[in-house]
């Protein structure tokens, strides 16, 4: 009786563990709420306002960076918190590029895809983001840096208002589903890069993209961060630290 409750309480306790840390993911959907309470859904007047305070690196990227502290922790706690969260978070097993202990660095580079769905006068634009995130560790601190160049665009030529195209082989919101269907004619990859587009270039034909682009982009380097201060000082999943 007594192992029948244990196995039972076991099965609870990675039940749980598995829904905190699949809520370690931030969807699109969660991500335009956040960045909704934190910024207004005023996209155009948010962009440029946080531009307003933001600065492009010298390779003209967009790159946050963060040291957290962790007082009491040592170099190796905290490469095994943050290996632990990053492998838990990014699903795709291609996400970590780079993972040293020797060197207390890891490198992240996962997509965040349809951050924003615009639909003009030709042409449907979704647009996604690929951050490249590097975690370096020392004992009792870790730095955030977070770097973004481009907006990844997939253009629909079909999808716009006025669009050209046959009415009836229109395909407006459909560009998720056939994003990957290389044989469409219509649909073409584009990458954008942050620094020729609004906020930071005034004039700019994708100025309605842009802008929400940006904000969301922004709000997803404060959710990152956010979540590796979280890992770091309390784990992933509650219960996860040295007293067992």
């Amino acid at each position: 009786m007594k192992q029948t409750k244990l196995w039972i309480t076991f099965a609870l306790l990675m039940i749980c563990g598995a829904l905190s840390v699949e809520a370690q993911v931030m969807k699109s959907a969660d991500l335009e709420k956040y960045a909704k309470e934190r910024y207004g859904d005023k996209w155009l007047d948010a962009a440029k306002n946080l531009a307003e305070g933001l600065a492009l690196d010298k390779n003209q990227s967009l790159t946050y960076q963060q040291v957290i502290e962790a007082p009491g922790k040592t170099r190796q706690q905290l490469y095994v918190a943050l290996n632990y969260w990053a492998t838990a978070t990014f699903k795709d097993k291609q996400a970590i590029t780079l993972n040293d202990k020797e060197a207390g660095c890891i490198i992240i580079s996962s997509t965040l895809p349809d951050i924003v769905e615009h639909t003009g006068t030709l042409n449907k634009y979704s647009v996604s983001i690929t951050p490249v995130i590097r975690l370096d560790i020392k004992d009792g601190k870790i730095r955030v840096t977070y770097t973004v160049q481009n907006y990844d665009i997939l253009a629909d030529i079909s999808g716009g208002w006025l669009s050209l195209a046959d009415p009836d082989e229109k395909t407006y919101g459909d560009s998720k589903r056939k994003k990957d269907d290389k044989t469409n004619a219509r649909l073409y990859d584009e990458q954008w890069e942050i620094a020729k587009h609004y906020p930071f270039v005034e004039k700019d034909a994708q100025k309605r993209t842009c802008a929400k682009a940006l904000v969301m982009t922004h709000a997803y380097s404060n959710a990152i961060i956010d979540k590796v201060e979280e890992a770091v000082k309390n784990g992933i999943v509650g219960n996860d630290d040295d007293d067992w």
